[in-house]
């Protein structure tokens, strides 16, 4: 686990602490069988920009991963997306056509013009010892 002083690898705002907690709840009542520990969030390669947010319900911590808990949510950061999201606030926005978990990532570099993929250069790990 990330446990540097004054360093977050992911802070919720209170939008995306509460709709983690409608998630987790809806998901209790699934066929899966095993509780949900919380939402596993990550990146993966893809898009026209290069990298993709993914989400997905966490049933378990994997080695490597980070775990948050803020606001009476849990988050599971993957541990091959920690460098790229360290520092970043996830809120969750709803507006007049959609609702969407935004990324507020200082690592993130630009976005392509649809919005579905970002260029993330993941954090240098000198500059997180420098911290």
């Amino acid at each position: 686990m990330f446990s540097l002083p004054g360093l977050k690898v992911v802070s919720l705002t209170d939008a995306a602490a509460a709709r983690i907690r409608e998630i987790m709840a809806q998901s209790a009542n699934d066929d899966a069988g095993t509780p949900a520990l919380g939402l596993r969030v990550g990146v993966k390669k893809g898009g026209c920009a290069g990298m993709e947010y993914t989400f997905e319900v966490a049933r378990e911590a994997r080695k490597g991963d980070e775990v948050v808990t803020e606001k009476g949510a849990t988050v599971v950061v993957d541990g091959k997306a920690v460098l790229f999201l360290l520092g970043t606030e996830l809120d969750f926005r709803t507006d007049r056509f959609s609702s969407t978990f935004v990324f507020n990532n200082p690592n993130q570099v630009s976005a392509c013009g649809c919005g579905e993929s970002v260029e993330i250069k993941p954090r240098a790990e000198s500059a997180v010892a420098a911290q």
